[in-house]
């Protein structure tokens, strides 16, 4: 499914124009975004949570030339599911 798909679900059900949902969709990402940057948790109830973490500093292999190469720390983003969601998968 794609942001497209979202907006056009949504636009449906609600009767709103698609450009109108299509900017508060793209609103709601850019605000999860930006939180996001500035560090914070967004919890989603029901749905789930994102959460910037910090990964460490690690050696990998090159696994054509078997070389050790460092991996430098990096920030990667992060989504544990709610629980109604993970009830709704199963």
């Amino acid at each position: 499914m794609t942001k497209k798909d979202i907006v056009l679900k949504v636009s449906d059900e609600t009767n709103l124009k698609q450009i109108d949902v299509k900017k508060i969709v793209q609103k709601t990402f850019d605000c999860i975004i930006d939180a996001l940057i500035r560090g914070e948790k967004i919890e989603l109830r029901n749905f789930g949570v994102f959460k910037v973490k910090q990964r460490r500093s690690r050696t990998g292999r090159n696994p054509r030339t078997n070389q050790v190469i460092p991996v430098p720390p990096r920030k990667v983003v992060v989504f544990k599911a709610g629980l109604k969601m993970k009830q709704k998968i199963r």
